[in-house]
Parts: C-alpha cells; structure tokens; sequence
C-alpha cells in the first residue's frame, strides 16, 4: 500500500551533490554522523579541542557537533557528559511518581529543534536533492525549528527563508533578523499552522528554486528524534532508574509530532509504556476536534501532523495556557521563588526552573496529569522534555508585569496551589483504537485535501504495519552516506578539525 520511502536515501543527482560537497569543503562543514550525536565519545579528538574554544551559539560549522544532548552546561567551550535532565521534586509535581524532563537549553540556538532541522536537511544534502549553492533553504515553523533551520543554513553560506507567526515571541525575530535571510510573519500565533503551509504553497508558485523543509510532514524530523532523543531518553532511564523502579512512558506536547516520536523508541524496549499527547485546552483540536487560539508559544493546532503515529499514542492531555503563563511567573518571579522555597522546594531546582520555558512547563502539566490518571507512585518515571528555556521568553515576562502588574505572594500562592498541585485529570483522554483512528482521520483534511498526499499513503499509516518503519533503523544507512559526503570533501583526513 505505500507508495514511497519515508526518507529516501537514494542520490538523486551527482552534480548536485558535488556541489553540496563543494560549498561545504569551502565553509569547513563536516557533518556529523547520528552515532556522533548519539555517542559523542565517538567524536574525533581534533573536533572536541577545536569545540573546547568555541561558544555554544557560535556561528561556527563545529557546533554541528554540539546537535546532541550531551553537551556540558556552559555557555562557552563544553565538551560532552551525560544527558542533561532535570527531576522534580514532590514539592512542584503534587505526586509521588518520579517527573524527569531532558533539557534543551544546551543546543546551539538553546533548542533542541535544530536537531529536527538536522534531521530533514542532511539526508537531502547527502543524496543531492539539496543544493546550498543554488536553492534556498525554507523552514516553516511555529518559533524554534526555523531558528535552527536558519543556524544550519547560514553554516552552509544558503539562502534561508524562516516561516513562523507574528505573534511569536520578540527575542526569536531579533535573533532571526541576525541570521535568516529572510524572515516572512504569517498572521496569528502559535495555532495559525495553515496560514504557514499557504504561505509555503505561495513561495512554491513562485518560481524560486527553493526547498521547503517542513517539519510537520518531514520524517527526518520523526527519524532524528526516534534515534537520538529515543536513545538519550534510555540514557536518562539508566542514570535514573533503581531496581524497583518502572518507566510508565513519556508526556509531551504534540507540536510538529517530533519529540514524541522518541516514544515510539521508548516502546521498543519497554512495550508497556504510554504515550501521552497533550495540547492547548483554548485549541483542543485532539481532545475534541476542536479550534482557537492560545498563549503556549511553539506548538502549532489546529491539525494533526503527518509524521505523528496515532498508533502508538495512548493518552490526550488538555493543558489550560493560563496555568502555563502563571506557572511561568511562579518559576521567575522573586515572590513566586519564594513561595516555592516556603513550600521546601530545594535551592538549586529553584535557581535552574529558568531551564523550563512555555511550552516545557506545558510537558511537566501532561507528565503530572499522566501520573495522576494512571494513579502512579513513587517507584514509577515519567519523561518529559524542556524544550528551550526563558531566554527567548523574558519579553513574555515584561508584558505579563505591564499587563498584570506585580506578581505578589498572594498571586505566587494562588498559582502554586492552583495550577502546580491542583493540576488533575480533567480534559484526560485515554484512547482506545478508534478514538486513536479518529484523531488520525483529522489528517485527511489537512494532508490529502489540502497538501498532496495521497489516500493510499494515509491508509497506510494506519493498515500498514511496516510503514513506520521506513522512518526507524536507518542510521547506519544514512551515517554511511554522511561518512562518504565527508570523504569527498577531504577536512576529515588525517582528523583535522574543521576551520
């Protein structure tokens, strides 16, 4: 019934490829491989003393090294360690089960979405469907993940086109205006993902050479975090995990479906975990095949995306944005810190709660409802993610005081009491095979009507038990091709370093 590869790792054209070769022996890039991302120890010694010297944010092609959660914290010069994470403390979750999220911030772009756009560009760099020197590079994006499409463009000297809502966060358009070039404002926020997509149907009729990389239907977004989030995950679990403890599954927010395919990873080795899928309650799309708008900056609604496996999802989470927002002057604010330390959360999960921004706050609302809906207790874990962190949000903050005013103790307790302990199992659904069938049928309307594929391709995703796989087990395939695109540019011989 399928009627094409998932990602498609055959060259398409040779002389395309040269060039790409070409333009990546100029700029110094050498690509790393996703065993590399996976396993940094792996990483030649050249590379990791040229990285001791270099920012996290530099533009500079050896951060390509750095699109891994292993990275040390610090802003400048890290070298690699375990997977960076965080745990909650009963003090901030209400419940006994074990609330563990990996952090973002310790990405080049302070992201793990640069990952996702490693993710859909490399594989069409490496067989020559891409050409830096001739094509420009779009990324169609709810905030982040044109960010990192735009910091992996400008490492190849490529024409970047960044897609994301005006109503996003001031900080993302200020770095953007640095290093995109171009960036294009759709109308509306976080849950305006059509207007993005007829935005992308505009530049396609519009006669540029150009390659749109989108996210949303992308499987190299699923394949990078299936491989490398999924692996990072089971690292967490094996720091964290006592011998009586139980991975339950792993929480996160829908978006462009990325992240949660690392639970389908997750499943692989623990077959009797979960997968909760959560969204905006004010656009409950999921939950009810519903619409609206909402504040938690990053996601996109209002439709389902391509590369999400409804197979494998098990639970619905709805999570109010203004339980997010207040959560978020909670964690930031003097008052709302202290009234976390009056309530014994400890002083160095106070001083790091920087680390968790909108949308991570969100996952750590799912994680909470998740423990709360299957009843967990203190030998059970579930995963979450960070995201990004507040350093692309401190406008949100300052319109928050300019809209809201101070945040007092009275606000911190409120929202303390309120929106952390008294999250609950309201807007929880827990899907059954045709409550998952439902959800998937939503993605007729958005990708056969609206976007090209076909019906033979969504009835596979469904009936077709081999069809994800096309997604899954093609590292070794595809580090094959990135190890041969290095060999041709000759920056590897001999493990010199890039620049």
């Amino acid at each position: 019934m399928q009627t094409h590869p998932l990602i498609d790792l055959t060259v398409q054209d040779e002389s395309r490829l040269e060039r790409a070769v070409t333009r990546a022996r100029e700029n110094h890039v050498i690509i790393p491989t996703f065993r590399q991302m996976t396993d940094p120890d792996s990483i030649p010694g050249a590379i990791r003393h040229k990285l001791s010297g270099t920012g996290l944010w530099d533009l500079d092609p050896v951060n390509l090294f750095r699109i891994n959660w292993h990275n040390r914290p610090q802003p400048r010069g890290g070298q690699f360690g375990r997977v960076n994470f965080m745990e909650f403390p009963r003090e901030i979750t209400g419940v006994e089960a074990r609330i563990i999220a990996l952090i973002g911030k310790w990405f080049p772009t302070g992201t793990h979405k640069v990952g996702a756009a490693f993710g859909c560009l490399v594989p069409r760099l490496v067989t020559g469907r891409f050409d830096p020197t001739t094509q420009k590079a779009v990324w169609p994006s709810t905030g982040n993940y044109c960010r990192g499409g735009a910091y992996d463009s400008t490492l190849l000297s490529c024409d970047s086109i960044a897609i994301l809502p005006e109503g996003m966060s001031k900080e993302r358009f200020e770095w953007l205006n640095r290093i995109a070039g171009e960036t294009i404002k759709t109308p509306g926020s976080e849950s305006n993902v059509k207007e993005i997509f007829d935005k992308c149907r505009e530049l396609r009729q519009s006669g540029q050479d150009l390659v749109i990389f989108n996210q949303f239907d992308e499987f190299g977004n699923y394949m990078w975090h299936y491989e490398v989030t999924g692996r990072a995950m089971m690292e967490v679990l094996g720091h964290t995990m006592g011998s009586g403890d139980v991975f339950r599954g792993l929480a996160v927010t829908t978006g462009s479906a990325g992240t949660i395919a690392s639970g389908d990873y997750l499943k692989t080795h623990f077959p009797g975990s979960k997968i909760a899928a959560s969204e905006a309650l004010q656009c409950p799309t999921l939950l009810n095949n519903g619409f609206g708008s909402h504040r938690i900056e990053g996601i996109g609604d209002k439709h389902v995306p391509w590369v999400h496996n409804l197979k494998n999802t098990d639970l619905v989470t709805g999570i109010d944005d203004q339980a997010t927002m207040a959560i978020m002057r909670l964690f930031n604010e003097p008052n709302g810190q202290a009234c976390l330390s009056r309530n014994g959360v400890p002083a160095e999960i106070i001083e790091n709660l920087n680390l968790i921004a909108i949308s991570g706050i969100a996952n750590l609302l799912s994680a909470v409802k998740m423990a709360k809906y299957y009843e967990l207790g203190k030998s059970d874990i579930v995963l979450t993610v960070a995201t990004d962190s507040m350093e692309m949000y401190q406008s949100r903050l300052d319109a928050m005081r300019q809209e809201e005013g101070e945040f007092t103790d009275r606000d911190a307790a409120g929202a303390y009491e309120r929106y952390l302990l008294g999250a609950d199992i309201s807007h929880v659904q827990e899907l059954g095979y045709y409550d998952r069938k439902r959800i998937h049928n939503l993605k007729y309307y958005t990708w056969v009507e609206q976007q090209g594929k076909t019906y033979d391709e969504i009835q596979a995703q469904w009936y077709d038990e081999n069809y994800w796989a096309g997604a899954r087990n093609r590292m070794q395939e595809l580090d094959a091709l990135i190890d041969a695109f290095n060999e041709r540019t000759g920056l590897q011989k001999n493990g010199a370093p890039p620049g």
